[in-house]
C-alpha cells in the first residue's frame, strides 16, 4: 500500500512526509525481493569500481622536476619529506587562508567536511602511504584549527606554485605521489565531487599507484601484495606487530569461509 501524499502523525503529533511520493510499504518478503534485485547492480557497481581502480594503477607516472618547500610545525620541508619515509603520498589542498569564508577562525566549510571524514591515519601508514594537508596558512593559524576541530592529519604551508602546478590552485583536489629512492613521480589527481568519496583509508588506497595491496587485486606484475583481512590490525598495535597477528589470521580465515558459505548458498 502507497504512502504516496499521505500525512504520517508521530508520537508527538508532529507530521512527516507530507507531501512526498514515497514507495509503496509491502511485506517482508517483497521487500527481500526487492533488495536481491537491487544487490545485482550494487555488486555490478563494486566490481566496476574495482575495474576503474586497476585501471589508475596503470596510469602513466610524471616525474616531478621542480623543488618545492613547505612551512611544517617543525620549519622548511622538501615534498619528499612529506612521504614521511614512506613510498605513497597524498596531497589535499584545503582553502584556509585570508579571503576564505570562515578566516581565520575556520577553514572553507567544503574542505573542513572533509577534514571530518579522515579516518585514522595508521592503517593508511600501514599500507606504506601518507595523507597531508596543505594550505597557504601559516602555521601558527594551521595549528589552532587543528586543535579547535581536533584534526590530526600533518597540514603543511604551501609557500610557492605548488598548488598552481597542480591545478590546486583556484578549487581543492587531492594529489597522489610514488617515490623511487629521491625521485618523486605524480600518479594520479581527483577533485571536484571525487573528493566527496574520499576520508576512509579504502577510497584513498584505491586513488595510489599500489592501490590496497592485496592479492585479489588486478595490479601490474611485481607490485606488492599480502592477503585481505590478514594486515587489518587495531590503530593503536601497528608499530608493536611487524607481522600479522597468528590468532588474528586464524580468526580472518574462518570469517571467510563463513562468508563462502554462505554466498554459494
Amino acid at each position: 500500500m502507497s504512502t504516496a501524499g499521505k500525512t504520517q502523525t508521530t508520537g508527538s503529533g508532529e507530521t512527516e512526509l507530507r507531501g512526498m511520493k514515497t514507495p509503496p510499504t509491502v511485506s517482508q518478503q517483497e521487500w527481500e525481493a526487492a533488495w536481491r534485485q537491487l544487490l545485482v547492480k550494487e555488486k555490478e557497481f563494486t566490481r566496476s569500481r574495482d575495474a576503474l581502480a586497476a585501471e589508475r594503477r596503470r596510469m602513466p607516472w610524471m616525474p616531478v622536476e621542480k623543488t618545492y618547500t613547505f612551512e611544517g610545525p617543525q620549519g622548511k620541508v622538501s615534498l619528499l619529506d612529506l612521504f614521511e619515509g614512506r613510498r605513497q603520498l597524498i596531497v589535499y589542498r584545503a582553502f584556509y587562508e585570508a579571503g576564505v569564508f570562515g578566516w581565520p577562525e575556520h577553514a572553507c566549510r567544503g574542505c573542513s567536511l572533509g577534514a571530518d571524514q579522515v579516518g585514522h591515519l595508521a592503517h593508511l601508514n600501514a599500507r606504506d602511504t601518507t595523507l597531508v594537508y596543505a594550505s597557504r596558512a601559516p602555521q601558527e593559524d594551521i595549528a589552532r584549527l587543528k586543535k579547535r576541530m581536533e584534526w590530526e592529519m600533518p597540514w603543511y604551508t604551501i609557500t610557492d606554485s605548488f598548488d598552481k602546478d597542480f591545478g590546486v590552485d583556484e578549487w581543492h583536489g587531492h594529489n597522489v605521489f610514488i617515490r623511487d629512492g629521491e625521485k618523486i613521480f605524480r600518479t594520479y589527481y581527483i577533485n571536484n565531487r571525487g573528493d566527496e568519496a574520499m576520508g576512509t583509508v579504502w577510497s584513498y588506497l584505491d586513488i595510489t599507484p599500489l592501490g590496497r595491496q592485496e592479492v585479489w587485486e588486478d595490479s601490474p606484475e611485481g607490485y606488492p601484495q599480502t592477503p585481505p583481512y590478514k594486515w587489518w590490525n587495531w590503530h593503536d598495535t601497528y608499530a608493536a606487530e611487524a607481522a600479522p597477528n597468528e590468532k588474528w589470521v586464524q580468526v580472518s580465515e574462518a570469517g571467510e569461509a563463513a562468508f563462502r558459505r554462505r554466498a554459494r548458498r
